[in-house]
C-alpha cells in the first residue's frame, strides 16, 4: 500500500485534471476520490497480479477504474434520497459541499470515466479482447446484476425482517460483486487458468461477505472517529445487518468462518498469495 497507493492517487488525478469539463464538476469528482480510505479494492487487484509473479503496474488503470466506480457509489449512497449521510471518512459528504445536483453528476461522470480508463489501456498490457471482457464484467458487477441491484434490495429490505439468505444476497451484490471483480480482473490481466480463476472466485466471494460483516460490526462497536461517519446509522435506518440477525457474537463467528474459507481457497490456488492473505486479515480486522 505504501508503494502503490501514491501511484494510484497520481493516476486518478491524471484521469480527471485534463478533462475538458466544468471546473466545479472536476472539483467534485476529485473531492470524493481524494477523501482517503485504504484503497482495498485497487490493492486487491494489484495483489492478485502479484500472486502470479507479474508486475502489478499492469493493473494500475483497471485499479483506477474500480476506484472511480466505488467512489461514485459512495457519493450516491450518501444522498438524502438514499442513506442521507452528512459525513464520509470524517469529512462532509459530497452533496454537503457541492450540492445534490453536482454530486449526482460527479458520480455519473466517475462511472462513465471508469469504462474509458479501461478502454484506453495500453495494448501492451491488455489486448482488445481483454479490455472488452474487463469492461463487460465491470458493467455486470456494478450494475443491475451486481452493486446497483444489491442497493435496491437493501433499500427494499429496510424495516422488514429478512432471512440470512436474503441478507447474503444483498451484500454479495452490493459489496461483494465489485470486490470479486477486483480479483477476477487481476487474474485475467495475469493470464490465469480457468481452474485458478475458480478458486480465486471462491476466495473473492468469502472476502466480500467478510467485508460487509465487519462493516456491520463496526457500525455497532466502532467510533465515529474510526469509521468516519456516525455509528449506529444502520439501526437508525432500520437496515437488516448480520448482528441483528445473528447477534454480535454470531456475526463475529460468521466473520471468522468467511475469513477461514477465503484463506483456504487461496491455499488451493498454488500461487504465492502472501499479499492476498494480508489483505484478507486487513478486511477481517479493520477498524475503519
Amino acid at each position: 500500500m505504501s508503494k502503490y497507493k501514491p501511484l494510484l492517487e497520481n493516476r486518478l488525478r491524471a484521469f480527471i485534471l485534463p478533462l475538458e469539463a466544468p471546473e466545479a464538476l472536476k472539483e467534485s469528482m476529485l473531492y470524493s476520490l481524494e477523501a482517503g480510505g485504504k484503497r482495498i479494492r485497487p490493492m486487491l487487484l494489484m495483489a492478485t497480479i502479484t500472486a502470479f509473479g507479474k508486475d502489478p503496474n499492469i493493473g494500475l488503470d483497471a485499479a483506477a477504474a474500480i476506484e472511480m466506480v466505488h467512489t461514485y457509489s459512495l457519493i450516491h449512497d450518501d444522498l438524502p434520497s438514499m442513506d442521507d449521510d452528512d459525513l464520509r471518512r470524517g469529512k462532509p459528504t459530497n452533496h454537503k459541499i457541492f450540492g445534490e445536483a453536482t454530486a449526482i453528476l460527479a458520480g455519473d461522470a466517475l462511472l462513465t470515466l471508469s469504462f474509458k480508463a479501461i478502454g484506453e489501456m495500453s495494448s501492451e498490457v491488455a489486448s482488445a479482447e481483454t479490455k472488452l471482457s474487463l469492461i463487460n464484467k465491470l458493467s455486470q458487477a456494478s450494475g443491475a446484476e451486481g452493486m446497483v441491484g444489491g442497493q435496491i434490495a437493501d433499500m427494499e429490505g429496510e424495516g422488514k425482517k429478512l432471512t440470512l439468505r436474503d441478507l447474503e444476497y444483498i451484500h454479495a451484490n452490493k459489496t461483494g460483486r465489485l470486490l470479486s471483480y477486483c480479483v477476477s480482473a487481476g487474474a485475467e490481466l495475469a493470464g490465469a487458468s480457468t481452474t485458478v480463476q475458480e478458486q480465486l472466485e471462491t476466495f473473492a466471494f468469502h472476502i466480500g461477505l467478510a467485508f460487509q460483516i465487519r462493516d456491520d460490526i463496526l457500525d455497532l462497536e466502532g467510533t465515529e472517529e474510526q469509521i468516519g461517519k456516525p455509528v449506529g446509522s444502520d439501526t437508525d435506518n432500520e437496515k437488516n445487518t448480520y448482528p441483528s440477525l445473528l447477534t454480535i457474537a454470531g456475526a463475529k463467528e460468521a466473520l471468522e468462518y468467511h475469513i477461514g474459507q477465503a484463506k483456504q481457497a487461496l491455499d488451493n490456488t498454488g500461487l504465492e498469495t502472501s499479499l492476498l492473505d494480508q489483505i484478507t486479515d486487513l478486511i477481517g480486522l479493520r477498524t475503519s
